[in-house]
C-alpha cells in the first residue's frame, strides 16, 4: 500500500484525540449511550469520537466542502456566480470566473503577525439567516467573509430571555466540522446559565478546505492555518459588535487541540477577549512538528520541522505568548492523549502565566468524570459572569484544588 493510502487508512480508523464517553462501557447500556440514556456525544467532553470509533479525517481530500464553497468546475463548464438562480443562497465564488484561478492564491495576508496589520483583508456584507427559535435557546447562522474565496459560517447561539449576554467563542480541533454547532443538545449546554456561544471552524478545515492540492492540509500549511484563523477572530468580534447580540465587554474563548492554540494567540492579539479556556492545546513547534503522531501520519512530515518551516511558525507559538496574558486562563491537559507529546505539555505548562489554572488529568475517563455532562464549559462561563448572576453556572472545583499562590500558576494533577 502506498504512503498516501496508509495515511488515509490510519485517519479513518484512529479515534479522535479525546475518546471520552463517561461510563458508557457499563454492560447494561447499549452501545453509543450513557447511563442517563443520552447519546455519547451529549455527555462527552469536546472532540470525543462517537461510539463507532470513526474519526473525522485530519487531512481533507481535494473535494471536501465543494458543495458549500464550490470547487472549480471541470471541462468547459462555467463556474457558478452569485445571482445565478441555480446557485443556492449564500454561495460565494472560490474561483475567479474569468481566469478559473482559485481565489486563495490571490490572498495578500501576513500570517506571521497576530495583528491583521498590512494584510489586504476587508469584510464583505454578511449574509444572515433568520433566527431559529427553540425552547431553551435561539440560534442564528451568518456567513461572513473578508478573505477571497474563504467564506466562514458563524453560529451564534443565544440563551432564552437574556438581553445581550456574555459570549464564548468556541473553536475545536482542526479535524472537527460545524456539525456540533447545529446539535440541539450542545446548544442547550453551552447556553445554560445565560451565556451565548459563537461557533466556527478553523481555516483549511471542514468546508473551508477546497480548491487545494492533495498535499496541502492544516498542518502542512500551519502558518497559514493559524495566522488566518487568528485574524478571523478579530473580524468575528467586529461582526458581533455590529450585530448588537452580545455583551462585548464580556467575551471569552474556548479552544481544543489546534483550536486551543488559536485561542491563546487570539487572546494575545485582541484585548476584547477577557478569558481563555483551552483543552490540550498544541504548541512548542520544534517538538510538536517533529514528534506528534498527528504530523507523522503524513508521508511528507519530515518537511514540517525543517529550519525554514520552523522559522515561519515561530511567531505563532503559544509558548511565546502565554506568559503575556493578563486575563483568566485555564489549561487542561490529558497525559493519556499522545497527539500532544509530553514534552510539549510540559513547555506549555511552564509558560503559563501566574494567574493561570493548569489541570492535568491522568486519562480521558478522569477528565470525563469531572468535566462531562456540560461541566467543561462552566469555568469560562463563570469567569465572564463574575460576580455570578443568580442561577448562573459556577466552575466546579476539585476537592484537592486550592487558590493559586502569588506569582505561581495554579497547577493540579487529577488521577
Amino acid at each position: 500500500m502506498s504512503a498516501r493510502g496508509r495515511f488515509f487508512l490510519s485517519v479513518f480508523f484512529i479515534p479522535g484525540i479525546l475518546y471520552i464517553i463517561s461510563s458508557c462501557a457499563l454492560a447494561q447500556n447499549s452501545p453509543g449511550t450513557t447511563p442517563d440514556g443520552k447519546s455519547a456525544d451529549q455527555n462527552a467532553a469536546p472532540n470525543a469520537a462517537q461510539s463507532s470509533g470513526a474519526a473525522v479525517t485530519p487531512k481533507p481530500n481535494a473535494t471536501q466542502g465543494a458543495a458549500a464553497s464550490a470547487a472549480p468546475s471541470t471541462g468547459n463548464a462555467k463556474p457558478p456566480v452569485m445571482g445565478d438562480p441555480n446557485v443556492p443562497f449564500g454561495f460565494r465564488p472560490s474561483v475567479d470566473p474569468k481566469t478559473r484561478r482559485p481565489l486563495y492564491e490571490t490572498v495578500e495576508e501576513d500570517w506571521s503577525s497576530l495583528q491583521v496589520g498590512a494584510s489586504k483583508l476587508k469584510a464583505e456584507p454578511p449574509l444572515v439567516l433568520p433566527m431559529e427559535e427553540y425552547d431553551k435557546f435561539n440560534r442564528q447562522q451568518a456567513q461572513v467573509q473578508w478573505r477571497p474565496g474563504d467564506p466562514l459560517d458563524l453560529y451564534v447561539v443565544l440563551p432564552k430571555g437574556v438581553k445581550k449576554p456574555p459570549a464564548v467563542l468556541y473553536l475545536y480541533n482542526f479535524s472537527e466540522s460545524a456539525d456540533r454547532f447545529r446539535n440541539q443538545g450542545w446548544c442547550e449546554r453551552v447556553t445554560s446559565g445565560g451565556v451565548a456561544a459563537v461557533g466556527f471552524v478553523s481555516a483549511l478545515s471542514a468546508d473551508r478546505f477546497h480548491d487545494r492540492p492533495m498535499e496541502q492540509w492544516f498542518v502542512s500549511e500551519l502558518q497559514e492555518s493559524l495566522g488566518s484563523t487568528v485574524h478571523d477572530v478579530k473580524f468575528i468580534l467586529d461582526y458581533l459588535a455590529e450585530s448588537g447580540l452580545v455583551d462585548m465587554n464580556h467575551i471569552g474563548m474556548f479552544g481544543q487541540g489546534s483550536g486551543g492554540t488559536i485561542a491563546i494567540l487570539a487572546a494575545a492579539a485582541d484585548p476584547r477577549i477577557k478569558a481563555v479556556d483551552v483543552l490540550e492545546p498544541w504548541g512548542d513547534w520544534p517538538v510538536f512538528l517533529a514528534k506528534s503522531p498527528v504530523v507523522q501520519l503524513d508521508a511528507n512530515n519530515t518537511n514540517f520541522a525543517t529550519p525554514a518551516s520552523l522559522k515561519k511558525v515561530a511567531p505563532l507559538d503559544p509558548v511565546k505568548w502565554l506568559s503575556t496574558l493578563k486575563i483568566p486562563v485555564r489549561i487542561q491537559q490529558v497525559k493519556e492523549n499522545g497527539d500532544t507529546p509530553m514534552a510539549v505539555k510540559e513547555r506549555i505548562k511552564a509558560a503559563a502565566p501566574k494567574q493561570a489554572e493548569v489541570n492535568r488529568f491522568e486519562g480521558n475517563m478522569v477528565l470525563g468524570e469531572r468535566e462531562g455532562h456540560g461541566h467543561l464549559f462552566d469555568w469560562i462561563k463563570a469567569r465572564l459572569q463574575e460576580p455570578a448572576k443568580p442561577g448562573a453556572n459556577k466552575a466546579p472545583m476539585a476537592a484537592n484544588v486550592s487558590m493559586p499562590p502569588e506569582n505561581q500558576s495554579h497547577q493540579t494533577e487529577q488521577h
